[in-house]
């Protein structure tokens, strides 16, 4: 095999979007794994809609991913004198025509059509215009377009699909297209394949939604006398109405962006939208980059589109529970060190980080990231569910306060007795603090488990967290006699 080349060529016309990032991940994993090229090329033709918000959007969005690539940013813009340069060499080569048809007769063409129950295709009325009648008209200053000359005969024309198998389409089936507006632009059709014949493009890797494309761009390699690349078009990601994801209909949930400041891991979302729509045929869920980069293969893409389930709109965020699953799994088998450098951006936004926490107090820091890690599904929790660590302005869960404080009207009272005996060891560790609290049960007559919650809600105003022995440690002698003595707020109307 020559040397494999890959290109993901959004147009920046929006953020880049989770369908938009599993092709750029399927794109970078074939490239890796063949040691080959990447390139990354901005379609940025659409000038009205196209924004420098968008491209820088896109950029990030693929490098936060981790997907580097090897060319580029290309721009198309910047290429437009070659796919004139190939729409003229079409003229010539009698491979394409100018269209003098105005969209008025166009339509009244197409209306007719339907009412009589033909096909609404162009009928070729401008097909064989001679040269000098196109001259004519040029100078009578009629505007023209130019359409593609697709061979009139019998047959079928396709192509290998490395996903879906032979793809098959009769001549017959496929109009006369255009590939240069009267403007004298040309359309993404011809501007696509311009690129990826300079780009030296072997394998095209993207949506299905683009199959309607590829039979006239087929045509169009072989007009231009180009190698025709490989051909993998992997199916579209839908909703749970299964409505096709986009950025107009879904808005921000669908980005990239969303699920970095939700605090995601880069990796935990690539390795989520690497199985939304691909097989590795084991039971394996969890692939390290390297694992993913050598399993990874187009014949085990599914044929049939696969669904993201997510709600759009709602007040309280919800993801699909596999990509919080597969988040979760990640963040609790982070190295110590990597884990606190990813929490110190997100302590710092939420005005929690202390710079003692990359000098003497590192050990403490880090080891209460790994403490309180395993019931947190994002970076996020440890600024907002474990906020109490950090800082003593901390919201008390009214379901946990209902449910061990507010249920027993006593624990005003012992809350601050169970401190002063805290206050009172001489060795505040895991034994005598757990000794502390079971003798004073004992002498209350009460349950241990009523103190323990308790105390769990005053210091964390969580329901459930680590041992709580542990927390009483983490949280240190001071912190915890201070908090537990003073509980009438919990208490207020």
């Amino acid at each position: 095999m020559a040397e494999v080349r890959v290109r993901f060529p959004p147009s920046p016309t929006g953020y880049l979007h989770i369908g938009g990032a599993r092709t750029a991940l399927y794109n970078w994993l074939f490239a890796r794994q063949h040691q080959g090229k990447m390139v990354l090329r901005i379609e940025d033709t659409d000038e009205e809609r196209s924004t420098q918000a968008s491209i820088d959007g896109i950029i990030d969005g693929l490098r936060w991913l981790g997907l580097d690539w090897d060319e580029g940013p290309y721009f198309q813009t910047d290429h437009a004198a070659d796919h004139v340069a190939a729409a003229e060499r079409l003229l010539a080569s009698g491979h394409a025509y100018k269209c003098f048809c105005t969209k008025e007769e166009l339509e009244q063409k197409r209306e007719q059509a339907l009412a009589e129950k033909r096909d609404p295709g162009y009928d070729g009325t401008c097909r064989n215009l001679g040269a000098e009648e196109c001259s004519r008209r040029e100078a009578d200053g009629q505007a023209a377009v130019i359409r593609f000359k697709v061979p009139r005969r019998p047959g079928l024309l396709f192509y290998n699909d490395e996903v879906l198998g032979r793809i098959e389409r009769a001549y017959s089936d496929v109009e006369d297209f255009v590939i240069v507006r009267s403007n004298g632009k040309p359309l993404y059709l011809l501007s696509n394949v311009v690129d990826d014949i300079r780009d030296r493009i072997t394998h095209i890797i993207r949506g299905q939604d683009h199959m309607t494309n590829t039979t006239r761009q087929v045509l169009l390699y072989e007009a231009l006398e180009a190698p025709l690349p490989v051909f993998a078009h992997i199916p579209l990601t839908l909703d749970i109405q299964k409505r096709k994801i986009s950025k107009r209909s879904h808005g921000e949930v669908v980005a990239v962006q969303f699920y970095q400041e939700r605090g995601f891991l880069p990796w935990a979302l690539c390795n989520f939208l690497a199985l939304l729509g691909w097989n590795p045929g084991t039971e394996q869920e969890y692939f390290s980059r390297e694992e993913l980069t050598a399993t990874f293969s187009l014949d085990r893409i599914n044929r049939a589109n696969s669904v993201f389930n997510f709600k759009p709109g709602d007040d309280k965020f919800f993801t699909d529970p596999k990509l919080i699953a597969i988040n979760e799994h990640y963040l609790r088998n982070l190295d110590p060190e990597q884990l606190g450098a990813l929490v110190q951006p997100v302590l710092e936004q939420a005005g929690l980080w202390d710079a003692a926490y990359a000098g003497p107090r590192r050990s403490w820091y880090l080891d209460t990231l790994v403490l309180i890690r395993d019931r947190f599904h994002t970076l996020n929790d440890f600024a907002e569910a474990g906020r109490a660590y950090f800082s003593d302005q901390y919201d008390i869960d009214p379901k946990p306060l209902a449910k061990n404080i507010l249920k027993h009207p006593e624990l005003k009272t012992w809350l601050p007795q169970l401190a002063a005996r805290f206050a009172a060891l001489s060795n505040f560790n895991l034994e005598s603090t757990e000794t502390s609290c079971r003798q004073m049960a004992d002498e209350l007559g009460i349950k241990p488990g009523v103190l323990i919650n308790a105390m769990r809600t005053a210091l964390t105003g969580q329901l459930a967290g680590p041992s709580m022995f542990d927390i009483l440690i983490t949280l240190g002698q001071d912190t915890v006699v201070r908090r537990l003595s003073r509980v009438d707020h919990l208490y207020a109307s």
